[in-house]
């Protein structure tokens, strides 16, 4: 479980296809404090780490996961937001992230704010009932804010800590993005399924 605060952007330092496809991220984690088979959310997704030494650590995923997520679209030196797994007792300054990701959202645009910078994203059909306005989405790995949403997408503004200490400060129009919808969103929809019947 993880509260989607990212402590730290990776890269991929290299990456090894083979029957799984081994990840090896350069971080500046302590990789120590780093147990084999310790769960670290890179860019959203939850991976179990394999492999380390200092200043890296390697994940193995699977023909699923790379289906299912934009972990296809990795190469060597992509940026990844990076976040270890919560503790009893941490801080949940985000929302509750299971780092298993729901769908794959385009960036349709990228504008300046103000000194925040306005995201806009596709929405599928299939998940648009689980995003609402000021509601908490989790998009890269990152807890953020929904600002509005409407038929052609949702919008996000990325305030400039974010930009600096995720990955957003880079992205742009056209790339892929992990998307995990809220857990609490999930049930609210399926109760009100559930009504209806």
């Amino acid at each position: 479980m993880f509260t989607g605060i990212i402590t730290d952007i990776g890269h991929i330092d290299r990456v090894e296809p083979a029957g799984d496809t081994k990840f090896v991220i350069a971080s500046s984690y302590d990789s120590a404090s780093i147990a084999i088979g310790a769960s670290i959310c890179c860019s959203g997704i939850c991976l179990t780490v394999v492999d380390k030494a200092p200043g890296w650590f390697s994940v193995t995923a699977s023909a699923e996961t790379l289906a299912c997520t934009n972990l296809g679209d990795w190469r060597a030196e992509t940026p990844i937001n990076l976040e270890r797994a919560l503790k009893v007792g941490d801080e949940l300054g985000g929302h509750i992230v299971s780092g298993h990701v729901d769908g794959v959202v385009e960036i349709a645009s990228v504008t300046d704010d103000g000194d925040s910078i306005r995201f806009r994203f596709t929405l599928p059909d299939d998940l648009a009932p689980y995003i609402a306005p000021k509601g908490s989405v989790c998009l890269n790995g990152a807890s953020l804010t929904v600002n509005e949403v409407d038929d052609n997408g949702f919008g996000i503004n990325i305030i400039p800590h974010t930009q600096e200490m995720t990955t957003f400060g880079t992205a742009k129009t056209g790339d892929r993005v992990n998307l995990e919808i809220d857990v609490l969103a999930r049930y609210v929809a399926r109760l009100a399924q559930k009504e209806k019947l």
